[in-house]
């Protein structure tokens, strides 16, 4: 099962994340999302674990606790979908100019088409910021 953690500490690292949850189960990996460019974490992450009881355990006993003076948001991640409809908790990604040309907040120097920040959605050319993991 994959599990979202979201209201991470700024300072905890994968490993962190991985023992965290190693005493509910096998963890078969952990990751912070950070920042392509930075590499800062971006507060959230993801753990995968092999046992779906032992990972529904591991949500229901971390779910709201304190970690580093943060609440974890502790849940199932749920894939991602295109189009519209509830996101289901965590971070709901839009797409702000998808397809080909146009978007908000284009920079200057992207050359041709899309540009700003596209985060997700498909067709033309992109610029600006892309998250993926």
């Amino acid at each position: 099962m994959n599990i979202y953690v979201g209201n991470l500490s700024w300072s905890l690292k994968d490993q962190d994340l991985a023992n965290l949850f190693s005493p509910f189960g096998e963890v078969t990996s952990a990751k912070i999302v950070t920042d392509k460019f930075t590499q800062r974490s971006k507060g959230f992450g993801f753990v995968e674990m092999a046992n779906d009881a032992e990972a529904q355990t591991a949500i229901d006993s971390l779910n709201n606790t304190e970690v580093e003076g943060r609440n974890l948001v502790v849940n199932e991640s749920r894939p991602k979908t295109e189009g519209g409809g509830s996101g289901g908790g965590g971070f709901k990604k839009r797409s702000f100019g998808n397809g080909g040309g146009g978007g908000g907040f284009k920079k200057g120097g992207n050359g041709g088409g899309g540009g700003g920040f596209n985060r997700g959605g498909g067709g033309g050319s992109r610029g600006g910021y892309r998250d993926e993991y």
